[in-house]
C-alpha cells in the first residue's frame, strides 16, 4: 500500500477576508483532518503575522507547518524567525517557471530564475531542515528550462518539489505521461518527495492528482472551495477506491465530513465582508481557566495578564494586580474580570479622539446606520457608514473617520446593574502590529457603552503610536 502525504493549501489561499482569529479557528479544523501539512499565508504584516504563526506552532504538532518563504533573503529569514519553534516547520519557496509568468510575475529571464532558484533554496537549507520548492505553471515551462530549474532546487537543499498544473489544461493521461518524462529527466527526483499542485479548472483536479500518484507523485495539494483539488472529492476517491488502487493517506475519514462542513461555513459566512465583528472567541484566550483570588502573587497575575494575549510594562502591571486584590477580597477572578480589570486600568492616556455625538438608526425593516461625530485637536470629524447591526455600523463609522482598519480581536458586553436605569459595560480589544489593546466602556446605553470602549482603545493605540 502506498502512503500518499496530502499538503492542505485553504488557509495559505482561501484565509484573506478571514479575521486572525477566524484564521486560527480554521487552523484548529485543518489540524482535525490529520492533513500531513498545513500550508499558511505568508508573511506581510511582521509582527501580526509572526504572533499568528507562532499561536499556530504552540498547538500544530502532528502536522508540518509549511511558511513561504518569500523570493529574498529577507523574506526566507523573516519567515524562519517565525517558524523556527513549529514541531515540524518548512519553508517553501515557490517561483514560476513558464515563459509568460517569469516575465510576467517576476520580470526576470530564465537565467536570473534559474540563479534565484539556486540562491533563495540555498538560504533557506541554511535555516530549515525541510525546504520544499514550487515550480509555478510547470506544464506550460519549456522543458529543458524546467529540467534545469528542477535539478537547481534539488542541488541546492529542496527536499520536496511540486510540480504545480496552475493552467488545469491536462488531461489525467497526459499530466501522468509529463510526471513519468520528469523522472527520465530528473533522476534526481527519486531522492525527494515528488508533489502536485492540480488545477481543477476542468473540474478534472482529483483525477490528475491520482494519475500523478500512480505515476510516482508523493504528496498532493488540496483544498476547500478553492479551484484546486477539492479535499473531499480526493478524500471520497481514497475511501472508495483507495484498497483497489493500493494507495492510503493520513485523513482522518471518520470526522473529515464534520471538519469540511466547519470550514465551509468558516469561508462563507453569511456577513457582510465590510464587518468589523465576529462570533468567535477571542484568539487570545487562555487555553485554560482564569483563577485569581486574594492570595494570587504579581507572578501569578502577570502569567494570567500574558495568556489573555497582553504586554504590559511595570508600572500596567502593577495597577493591575493592585486592582486584582482590590477586587479578589470579595470574589474570585476569572477572564472576564481580569479583562475588564486589564480595560479599567492599564495603559490610561490622555485622548486624542473624543466622541461628541452619535446618531444610531436601526430596525427589522431597514438596514442599521451610524453617524458619529469624534474631536481631535479642536476639530470635528464626521463619519456615516452601514453596517451588520448598529454596533458594526457605528465601529465602521469611526473607521472612516481614521481612515483606517483595525482587527477587532474580541468584543464583549454585559449589564453592570439591574432596572430600568442599568448601566451597560462594552470591552474591545484592537489588534495592531501583533500587539493587544483594550478598551472599556460604560453608559446607560449599551451602543454608547460600546463606542466609548472603541474609542478608549484607540486612543491607548494612537498614545503608543506618537511615543
Amino acid at each position: 500500500m502506498k502512503k500518499t502525504a496530502v499538503s492542505e493549501i485553504t488557509l495559505r489561499l482561501n484565509s484573506s477576508e478571514l479575521s486572525f482569529k477566524e484564521k486560527l479557528e480554521l487552523a484548529r479544523v485543518i489540524v482535525k483532518t490529520s492533513t500531513d501539512v498545513i500550508e499558511i499565508p505568508p508573511i506581510t504584516n511582521e509582527q501580526t503575522d509572526t504572533l499568528f504563526v507562532r499561536t499556530l506552532s504552540s498547538f500544530v504538532k502532528g502536522s508540518i507547518l509549511s511558511c513561504p518563504a518569500g523570493l529574498t533573503q529577507e523574506a526566507a529569514e523573516t519567515a524562519w524567525e517565525a517558524l523556527k519553534d513549529a514541531a515540524m516547520p518548512r519553508l517553501h519557496i515557490s517561483v514560476p517557471v513558464s515563459p509568460a509568468t517569469m516575465e510576467y510575475n517576476c520580470g526576470m529571464k530564465p537565467e536570473k530564475i534559474l540563479e534565484l532558484i539556486s540562491f533563495q533554496t540555498a538560504v533557506c537549507a541554511s535555516l530549515c531542515s525541510d525546504v520544499e520548492f514550487s515550480a509555478e505553471d510547470a506544464t506550460r515551462a519549456e522543458p529543458d528550462f524546467l529540467t534545469a530549474a528542477l535539478k537547481s532546487a534539488i542541488e541546492s537543499g529542496a527536499k520536496t518539489v511540486t510540480i504545480c498544473d496552475s493552467a488545469g489544461i491536462m488531461l489525467p493521461d497526459e499530466f501522468a505521461a509529463f510526471i513519468k518524462g520528469l523522472y527520465e529527466k530528473v533522476p534526481e527526483l527519486k531522492k525527494v518527495c515528488l508533489s502536485v499542485e492540480c488545477s481543477d479548472a476542468l473540474g478534472l483536479g482529483a483525477a490528475c492528482a491520482i494519475a500523478a500518484i500512480q505515476a510516482g507523485a508523493a504528496q498532493v495539494k488540496t483544498g476547500v472551495k478553492l479551484p484546486v483539488t477539492s479535499l473531499k472529492t480526493f478524500a471520497d476517491i481514497f475511501k472508495v477506491r483507495g484498497d483497489s488502487l493500493g494507495i492510503s493517506c493520513s485523513l482522518d475519514m471518520t470526522g473529515l465530513q464534520q471538519s469540511l462542513d466547519r470550514m465551509e461555513k468558516l469561508l462563507t459566512a453569511d456577513r457582510s465582508k465590510r464587518s468589523v465583528l465576529s462570533g468567535s472567541p477571542s484568539a487570545y484566550a487562555a487555553q485554560g481557566s482564569i483563577n485569581l483570588h486574594s492570595g494570587s502573587d504579581i507572578s501569578s497575575v502577570s502569567a494570567a495578564v500574558k495568556s489573555l494575549g497582553y504586554t504590559l510594562n511595570a508600572e500596567d502591571l502593577g495597577k493591575v494586580y493592585e486592582a486584582v486584590q482590590r477586587i479578589a477580597a470579595s470574589k474570585q477572578i476569572g477572564s472576564r474580570e481580569l479583562e475588564a480589570i486589564v480595560a479599567g486600568e492599564a495603559m490610561q492616556v490622555p485622548s486624542t479622539y473624543k466622541l461628541v455625538s452619535y446618531v444610531i438608526n436601526s430596525g427589522n425593516v431597514i438596514g442599521a446606520t451610524a453617524n458619529i461625530q469624534l474631536s481631535s485637536g479642536g476639530t470635528i470629524m464626521k463619519g456615516l457608514s452601514s453596517g451588520d447591526g448598529p454596533i458594526d455600523a457605528a465601529f465602521l463609522a469611526i473607521e472612516q473617520i481614521l481612515g483606517h482598519h483595525y482587527e477587532l480581536d474580541d468584543f464583549q458586553i454585559q449589564s453592570v446593574t439591574e432596572g430600568r436605569e442599568a448601566m451597560g459595560s462594552a470591552l474591545v480589544k484592537l489588534l495592531s502590529n501583533g500587539k493587544l489593546y483594550s478598551g472599556q466602556g460604560l453608559s446607560t446605553d449599551i451602543i454608547g457603552a460600546s463606542i466609548l470602549a472603541y474609542i478608549n482603545a484607540l486612543n491607548k493605540i494612537k498614545y503608543e503610536e506618537k511615543a
